[in-house]
């Protein structure tokens, strides 16, 4: 069987969803300059970060209808990410 390289590899134990999440947390208004934690929802592929940015804290720039841009550091690097909104959390809520 040939290696796999796709962008979901070794992710069974990353991507596990402990609990579900309701319709609530869609409904969350984001503005620009707000801190933001990107916590990946496997449930819903469309628009899901790469898994390595599972875990930040970013700061939004911008918001769409679906999904906001976010500025996260990684390393010395800002790094702009776009992620529809249920890939993120804001950073006083869970």
């Amino acid at each position: 069987m040939p290696k796999s390289h796709g962008i979901r590899r070794r992710t069974r134990s990353l991507l596990r969803s402990s609990t579900k999440k309701g319709l609530s947390s869609l409904l969350v208004e984001y503005s620009p300059n707000d801190k933001v934690v990107i916590k990946i929802d496997p449930t819903q592929v469309k628009g899901m970060p790469h898994r390595r940015f599972n875990g930040l804290v970013g700061t939004v720039t911008e918001v769409g209808r679906r999904a906001v841009t976010v500025d996260v550091m990684v390393g010395d690097k800002v790094k702009k990410l776009i992620a529809r909104k249920e890939h993120v959390v804001k950073m006083g809520g869970t």
